[in-house]
């Protein structure tokens, strides 16, 4: 993709930019609240510069518990077919489990492609 426009993106369904970053306001970022609005977002727009993830993410509309963080960054390494090796993130999710399990993931994938394992 050339010429994308670069962006930030903050996923969570209840907290607003400033409840989370003292020094970046809402217009410093592309909001989702769900994780069909994120793949949805990304892939119009492309891979952002930075996500800042919250895990639990509610209920949907049908009152299940909705698919959350873990599973949008699941989905960002195993589905998206995008090249995550620069990508920056943040995990804002009160929730030190699955806080922990997204900063895993990402964070070892984004090894794996950086020492160019990428063809493995």
């Amino acid at each position: 993709m050339t010429n994308r426009k670069k962006y930030s993106l903050f996923l969570d369904d209840i907290r607003t930019v400033d409840m989370v970053y003292s020094n970046m306001a809402e217009s410093d970022f592309f909001i989702v609240r769900n994780f069909e609005d994120f793949k949805s977002v990304i892939r119009e727009k492309g891979l952002p510069d930075f996500i800042s993830f919250d895990n639990d993410l509610g209920l949907d509309s049908e009152g299940n518990v909705a698919p959350d963080g873990y599973a949008a960054a699941k989905w960002l390494v195993y589905e998206s077919g995008l090249n995550l090796s620069e990508l920056k993130f943040y995990v804002h999710s009160a929730n030190p489990v699955a806080s922990q399990q997204i900063q895993g993931l990402l964070n070892n994938y984004i090894k794996f492609l950086q020492e160019g394992n990428a063809g493995y």
